[in-house]
């Protein structure tokens, strides 16, 4: 298992918190304009990462804030349809992690992914899943770095030509 790093606290400008429907218009920005970049969104994905409403309905839409401007966000699902990877009441799930690329390194991924970890740990969740294309090696390092492990019997495909793998984390 790979031991978790010691956590160093985001500079105070920096915060997450709950997604408004004001924020809705950057954050299908951000989602869609990290996905193409990185050739992640084929055509059809684009109207999925774009539907930030839909993505709200169904999961917790959270955002990063840097002073007033929304630089990360990430869907936490704790329950519900939109749990493709867990497969019990127990487990939570977030997708669509993005962070935007001018602030990338500054530590608004993990800020993302530790809210999401203590939310669901506060839902009373055991445990947390993911599922990252193999291409984001970034994401990856990141999610070892705070514990998570492979789960490759969870790997799975949304869309032809579009393989995810699968990664867990005990909380």
């Amino acid at each position: 298992m790979v031991e978790a790093s010691p956590y160093q606290s985001p500079p105070a400008h920096l915060r997450v918190e709950p997604a408004t429907p004001a924020d809705f218009g950057r954050i299908a920005e951000l989602t869609a304009g990290v996905y193409r970049d990185e050739g992640l969104a084929p055509e059809e994905f684009q109207r999925e990462l774009r539907d930030v409403a839909g993505r709200a309905a169904r999961a917790e839409l959270l955002v990063a804030r840097d002073g007033e401007a929304v630089v990360g966000s990430v869907a936490l699902v704790l329950d519900g349809d939109f749990r493709e990877i867990s497969d019990s009441d127990d487990e939570a799930a977030f997708r669509m992690l993005v962070v935007d690329r001018g602030v990338r390194g500054r530590g608004v991924g993990e800020l993302l992914v530790r809210d999401c970890l203590d939310r669901a740990r506060a839902a009373g969740k055991r445990r947390m899943v993911l599922s990252t294309d193999p291409s984001m090696r970034a994401a990856h390092r990141l999610y070892e770095r705070l514990g998570f492990t492979r789960l490759p019997e969870r790997d799975w495909s949304p869309l032809p030509g579009v393989n995810l793998m699968a990664y867990s984390l005990e909380l």
